[in-house]
């Protein structure tokens, strides 16, 4: 059985003094508690990944970078190595996040040559694929996300085992709107089904899971899907109280 891997995101959001409440605020809530096989991964800003290395101490918290070079080293100002995050004690990496690729241009090749270098530093890549509401509208989410998914598997060949796969529609991120039940069901099966045509026993074995606009209200109702393996959450992950709930939901 595939665990369940609740992923916050901060984006460009935390400081010193609420890291620590946070930190404080989510080891007390899950103390003691069987999370049974279900990993939690926070994704602060860079900057505070070392301060967040010594708070975050319960054995199921782990940290994960928000977005890593496509380059392993050189002359790149402002860039981050998977090695670097590496050695802050990543174990998770987002690669190819709808705001990376749209504010940041960032191509399916390069999120390709991202996903390889965290898993060449030892950290998983978690990789965001999803498509526009224009594009859901005129009939070509498929074709869209097959694209990105094509390119996944001929960019990574026999490397394709090591990533955890988010589905995002570009449509439910900071708007408040969130695909139903049914529809996030719906695209996840699919994914999964694109992956057994190239190799079952990795489809089966691949997370899934999906981001946009998760709050506590609906976590629940979604990790109760099959074929989604847990969230990706954005707002509400700045929330302890909130985040702490979806940590939780479904147990």
């Amino acid at each position: 059985m595939r665990s369940k891997i609740i992923i916050a995101n901060w984006k460009l959001n935390g400081n010193w003094s609420f890291n620590e409440e946070f930190a404080s605020a989510l080891s007390k809530g899950l103390k003691e508690i069987d999370l049974k096989d279900r990993q939690i991964v926070i994704c602060p800003p860079n900057v505070y990944l070392q301060q967040l290395n010594g708070l975050l101490l319960e054995k199921s918290i782990f940290l994960g970078g928000q977005d890593l070079s496509d380059e392993l080293s050189g002359a790149y100002t402002g860039e981050i190595s998977g090695a670097m995050l590496k050695d802050f004690g990543c174990r998770y990496v987002l690669v190819g996040h709808s705001e990376r690729r749209a504010r940041h241009f960032e191509t399916t090749d390069m999120v390709v040559r991202k996903a390889v270098n965290a898993i060449s530093a030892g950290i998983t890549p978690v990789i965001c694929i999803g498509e526009t509401l224009e594009q859901r509208q005129k009939g070509l989410m498929k074709d869209v996300l097959s694209d990105q998914i094509q390119a996944l598997v001929v960019g990574m060949t026999d490397q394709i085992d090591s990533i955890v796969l988010a589905y995002e529609p570009l449509w439910a991120i900071g708007t408040g709107e969130t695909a139903t039940v049914e529809e996030a069901q719906e695209v996840h099966t699919w994914l999964r089904s694109e992956f057994e045509k190239v190799n079952p026993a990795i489809a089966e074995k691949l997370p899934i899971i999906y981001g946009g606009s998760v709050k506590a209200g609906n976590a629940a109702e979604l990790l109760q899907v099959a074929d989604i393996d847990g969230l990706l959450v954005g707002g509400a992950s700045l929330v302890p109280h909130e985040f702490l709930s979806i940590c939780l939901a479904g147990l």
